[in-house]
């Protein structure tokens, strides 16, 4: 009886599957060990040991720590990125941007996504990834300015607004993530419910008289 064996192309594709299943588990242990025991007290050979592998095969896939992170949340962001391309071409530019922030939630949780939901309140959060975040913080802007740019039909570069709306987004997200902080509670519910508050105060608070104060 013969064996068939598996064509080149087949081969490639089983190889680029299993590493990239690796570099998932790697991602996945990395940061439940960061929440658990902390970014700074958590080594490299504590993340590969939790997948069952050398601390070689994790340098074969992330170059550090930090890298770990921040492939996390880059990833996190193109969903974003790609929920606000889908969002329906009438709604004005900064709905769509609050809207696929409940399209994007929705995926995350869906696919149990959300561990990496929670990197950028690493990155926010450690002392020793500060450095980083403000590099990052740059690049994040940027990036959602040029998907603004690419649904609107405007020029990011050439006109200012792509990226005025995407640093003021991110500004909101950024107070909500806060408040959530200081509330104590844990539910990512309330930490998308603390975004969606701090995103529809955004209007009246720019373009609208202050009445009372708001609680």
């Amino acid at each position: 009886m013969s064996t068939t064996s598996a064509e080149p192309g087949e081969r490639v594709g089983l190889r680029e599957r299993k590493k990239a299943r690796m570099r998932e588990s790697l991602m996945e242990a990395a940061l439940h060990l960061f929440h658990e025991n902390g970014y700074q007290r958590t080594t490299t050979e504590e993340i590969a040991s939790r997948v069952g592998v050398s601390q070689r095969t994790f340098f074969r896939y992330f170059t550090s720590k930090e890298d770990v992170v921040l492939e996390a949340v880059e990833d996190v962001d193109e969903h974003l990125c790609s929920a606000l391309l889908a969002r329906p071409a009438d709604e004005p530019p900064f709905t769509a941007l609050r809207n696929a922030i409940l399209d994007h939630w929705g995926y995350l949780e869906q696919e149990a996504l959300h561990l990496r939901g929670s990197a950028m309140g690493l990155v926010t959060e450690s002392p020793e990834l500060i450095e980083v975040n403000v590099r990052y913080c740059h690049r994040r802007q940027n990036r959602l300015a040029r998907a603004v740019g690419e649904r609107t039909g405007v020029d990011p570069d050439a006109d200012p607004r792509p990226g005025l709306l995407a640093a003021v987004f991110l500004a909101a997200l950024n107070t909500g993530h806060q408040a959530w902080c200081e509330s104590g509670s844990r539910s990512t519910e309330d930490l998308v419910r603390a975004f969606l508050h701090r995103l529809d105060l955004v209007p009246e608070t720019v373009a609208c008289p202050w009445g009372a104060p708001r609680g």
